[in-house]
């Protein structure tokens, strides 16, 4: 049955589960990282900076995706969805790092428009391309392929990114989710000249015809 699931589809979930698997290491812990390290042990102060770092985020997102959404929509051809979803993983990546060397609350703010420019590029441009190439009378499945295997990478990898943090550090948790993430951006390049036709993804060479001149021999 998954071999019949076209390779585009395929890479996608995969880039997915690895996505949601590296920010699933932050989700049980990065409320107590706040009260630690940022709010300094005030479980107030914490908890307003992790309100408004979640308004920032979503508003910030929410703002961006709908014009992102219709810019994609008005140029025909999945060569900026791809590149937009390509770079929008890419900027997503960066922000746990920056997450890891915060020390003020101004900081994680910061890091979460980083982190909100990205999805915003991300969520419009990965549905356009997965909404393309799901293939025709499997909709519901692969569906609910993508949606299982990104249930159980979130599960593991929250799991353990609580673990982590027990035996090691916040900063190891930081640095495998942006490692997680920015490695799942990578792995899109492999359906890069399935979706990109090929004469765009590399420059067009014209060819010349060089005629040498004929000489005559007198015998």
């Amino acid at each position: 049955m998954f071999k019949s699931v076209n390779k585009i589809i395929k890479v996608i979930i995969a880039s997915d589960f690895i996505f949601n698997s590296g920010w699933a290491f932050l989700g049980p812990i990065f409320a107590i990282f706040i009260v630690q390290k940022i709010s300094l042990g005030s479980i107030t102060e914490a908890a307003e900076i992790a309100g408004f770092s979640s308004l920032i985020y979503w508003s910030v997102k929410s703002f961006l995706q709908i014009p992102i959404g219709s810019y994609l929509d008005k140029n025909h051809g999945e060569e900026d969805d791809f590149w937009f979803m390509v770079a929008g993983t890419f900027l997503t990546g960066l922000s746990p790092f920056g997450f890891m060397i915060s020390s003020e609350a101004w900081h994680i703010y910061a890091f979460q428009v980083l982190h909100a420019v990205g999805m915003a590029m991300v969520v419009p441009s990965w549905g356009a391309i997965f909404t393309r190439h799901i293939d025709k009378g499997k909709e519901a499945f692969e569906w609910g392929l993508r949606s299982t295997t990104v249930g159980f990478g979130a599960g593991i990898a929250g799991a353990t990114g609580g673990i982590m943090v027990a035996f090691f550090s916040f900063d190891i948790v930081f640095i495998a989710a942006g490692t997680f993430t920015i490695v799942s951006a990578f792995l899109l390049l492999l359906i890069r000249d399935d979706v990109i036709p090929r004469d765009k993804t590399l420059p067009h060479i014209p060819r010349f015809k060089v005629r040498f001149p004929r000489f005559r021999t007198h015998s």
